[in-house]
């Protein structure tokens, strides 16, 4: 106890930093500081706690064991401290701050623009004080920002076919199910189909998102039982991109329907059977925030948004 009177809560701070991020410039750069700012909160770390907490590694640093020891420890001082401003130190009936919120591009579209549309009307309560940063991240990398601090909501998604792995300090809420059709040329021999199976897709040449993305694997697995893969002949992580290629006939794409605009003449919907192509749209946030008046706040809002989304 007489330690953590002694250390500083910035310079647990910038040990934690380095301990998630893997390096001083790394975790210079996610909390805004210069290296060597961050090089001297370690230094001071080390003369309040009188061990070492870093050491060379060629060009880089590892933690000690001490630093180890050291930044578990400032993790949990941390989550306490942010839970304490998050509920206790928080008007419940005014949500306020800045909220940093992750989501993914079609949630964006279909999701997160109507939440601050209507955070903004009038009446919508609660939103005057509360100031929502956003940025457009795959789920993957949204859950690791969620995780380490560095946003403070994520939308994410999980397909039935490819699981996202969630960290032990996040929450995971469902927020809705959004299904996927395969988009086809309205002159295409199958765009007269009520649906159709991964069978009757073998030897169409795909357009897809890129290589190791969610959506990109989704794809792959819709063969793997078949024991193939499908013929990618082009890349393009917009969605926008891919209607504008099934409409020139030159491709198809599995196009979720979440945040998909009204598909253009020339351009055909048709769902995906057996398996069937769809995706769990989730919330993640850390366990620390459960009770943050902003965070249950833009919650609801996102689920009234889902709501008419599904609709």
């Amino acid at each position: 106890m007489y330690i953590c009177f002694m250390i500083e809560i910035a310079a647990l701070r910038a040990l934690v930093a380095v301990e998630q991020h893997g390096s001083v410039i790394a975790a210079a750069d996610i909390m805004g500081f210069s290296p060597s700012a961050v090089s001297q909160q370690i230094k001071k770390l080390e003369k309040q706690s009188g061990v070492a907490v870093l050491e060379r590694h060629g060009r880089g640093v590892l933690l000690t064991d001490r630093g180890m020891a050291l930044a578990e420890y400032g993790r949990r001082i941390l989550g306490e401290l942010e839970e304490l401003q998050a509920t206790l130190l928080a008007d419940p009936a005014k949500p306020s701050g800045v909220l940093r919120l992750v989501a993914f591009s079609t949630a964006c579209r279909g999701l997160v623009g109507p939440m601050l549309g209507k955070l903004g009307s009038a009446g919508s309560g609660g939103g005057d004080g509360l100031d929502i940063r956003v940025l457009a991240e795959d789920p993957r990398e949204a859950v690791q920002r969620v995780a380490s601090g560095e946003a403070d909501l994520g939308v994410v998604h999980n397909w039935n076919s490819v699981p996202l792995l969630i960290p032990g300090n996040m929450v995971h809420e469902k927020l809705c199910t959004d299904t996927a059709d395969v988009l086809l040329n309205a002159a295409h021999p199958l765009a007269g189909r009520s649906a159709v199976e991964a069978a009757d897709l073998l030897g169409e040449s795909w357009i897809s998102t890129p290589a190791g993305a969610i959506c990109n694997e989704a794809l792959l697995a819709i063969f793997a039982g078949l024991g193939q893969v499908p013929d990618i002949r082009m890349y393009d992580p917009d969605f926008s991109t891919h209607i504008a290629m099934v409409q020139q006939g030159v491709a198809v794409a599995l196009v979720p329907r979440l945040g998909r605009p009204e598909l253009p003449r020339g351009v055909v919907a048709v769902p995906v059977h057996k398996p069937a192509q769809q995706r769990e749209v989730g919330l993640v946030y850390r366990k620390t925030m459960k009770s943050s008046p902003s965070i249950r706040h833009v919650v609801g809002l996102l689920r009234e948004a889902a709501s008419s989304a599904e609709r």
